[in-house]
């Protein structure tokens, strides 16, 4: 199912329910496995996230300090499939990802994945965020390496463990088979169109959010948003 707005809220029939994109951050506790923080001057990491829509996702990672690019794209099928019209038809195991460059010298994996649960998605509802449903807007973890895996899956039983939300997390786990980044006009979309109604109410919030609760790790970004 593609992106809808219905009239100026973001919101969408599931169910028989409507629903809408959770606002309320959750601050979720730090990691209590986690990478250190490299020595400077470290290669630069990668980590592969999906939480429903990505112009979201992303638009939060371009402000976290230490984050070098953030890209918009597919992950979870294959090459033939990673494109818009067919990952929006649900059937491509395809999830909208992003994949987010970050300087390990200045953020953790651990701590990427806090903002995650925190204030980028909800990670309670299968194959849905808020306005948005079908197993393309999944939550899921695309780990690139056994580092990865561990720290991912020891946070994810750490806060289900502490009852960090009201449902259990449902966050997929999977070894990474390929980025594919997404079309032109998909890239900084969210920056170049803050005043787009799906923006405002969905993922302007998000941002907000994570300036208040992590304001550590809070940077402007290109355009000050």
């Amino acid at each position: 199912m593609q992106k809808i707005l219905v009239g100026l809220i973001g919101v969408a029939v599931f169910g028989g329910v409507l629903t809408m994109a959770r606002t309320e951050p959750v601050k979720a506790p730090a990691p209590t496995i986690d990478a250190t923080l490299a020595a400077a001057g470290a290669p630069i990491k990668k980590a592969v996230l999906a939480g429903g829509c990505f112009w979201g996702i992303e638009l939060v990672y371009q402000h976290v300090l230490g984050v070098t690019n953030a890209v918009s794209g597919y992950a979870g099928g294959d090459a033939a499939t990673a494109n818009y019209e067919a990952t929006g038809a649900g059937a491509t195991r395809h999830a909208e990802s992003v994949e987010i460059s970050y300087d390990p010298a200045r953020v953790t994996y651990g701590q990427l994945l806090q903002i995650f649960f925190s204030v980028a998605h909800d990670p309670t509802t299968l194959d849905r965020q808020g306005p948005d449903f079908g197993p393309q807007y999944r939550s899921a973890i695309f780990f690139r390496d056994a580092e990865q895996e561990k720290i991912a899956r020891a946070y994810i039983a750490q806060l289900d463990r502490a009852g960090t939300f009201k449902s259990r997390i449902v966050t997929e786990v999977a070894k990474l088979p390929a980025f594919y980044p997404a079309e032109d006009y998909h890239q900084d979309f969210a920056t170049l169109n803050p005043n787009h109604p799906y923006i405002v109410i969905n993922d302007l919030p998000k941002l907000r959010n994570f300036k208040t609760l992590f304001p550590d790790l809070y940077t402007n970004g290109r355009q000050g948003l």
